[in-house]
């Protein structure tokens, strides 16, 4: 028997072995990752497809005020309605830290608008306005990281002609404000 030929044999399969142990784990691993980005983008757009319905809603209440009984309750079933907590509890257990984050403040800042049409605020007053452009400022913060992650690319408010993201700049009732020196 010749050792050699035994040897080469055997070291030529645990080779051809751990070959295709690595290249299953490898394309194992690419799959998860593809899993992961899919779930993490249809949370991404869950999340900011739930704010808007709520934001929807708020405004909405906000602009008949008294349509409704108790605009407290009102205002926060606008929340659980448009599954908004649910969505979030996704949010921070698949997002990276800088979307969880975004998404945070962009939560935030949608109760801060809840809160205000709850104690009356209408589109037209400036306590309306008061958390409504930060709460456009922080969707578009949350866009923008997103879509950092998800593409590497980032936006700025200069590509769509504008000075900021929260709308002032753009707003006829706070530049109205503005003119009249308030």
């Amino acid at each position: 028997m010749d050792w050699g030929t035994l040897v080469a044999a055997v070291s030529g399969g645990s080779l051809a072995i751990s070959g295709t142990v690595l290249a299953d784990y490898l394309r194992h691993r690419h799959e998860d990752d593809r899993g992961v980005g899919a779930r993490r983008r249809a949370v991404y757009i869950e999340f900011i497809g739930a704010a808007g319905a709520c934001h929807a809603r708020l405004r909405q209440i906000a602009q008949a005020p008294g349509a409704e009984v108790d605009l407290g309750t009102a205002t926060r079933a606008a929340l659980s309605d448009a599954a908004i907590y649910e969505v979030r509890e996704r949010l921070f257990i698949d997002a990276t830290a800088a979307v969880a984050g975004a998404g945070q403040v962009m939560f935030e800042r949608l109760r801060a608008l809840q809160r205000a049409v709850a104690a009356g605020a209408s589109p037209l007053s400036p306590a309306f306005h008061d958390v409504y452009h930060p709460y456009i400022g922080a969707v578009w913060s949350y866009r923008v990281a997103v879509r950092k992650e998800l593409e590497g690319q980032s936006l700025s408010p200069a590509v769509f002609g504008w000075d900021g993201w929260d709308g002032k700049d753009r707003c006829p009732i706070c530049q109205g404000a503005v003119a009249a020196g308030e």
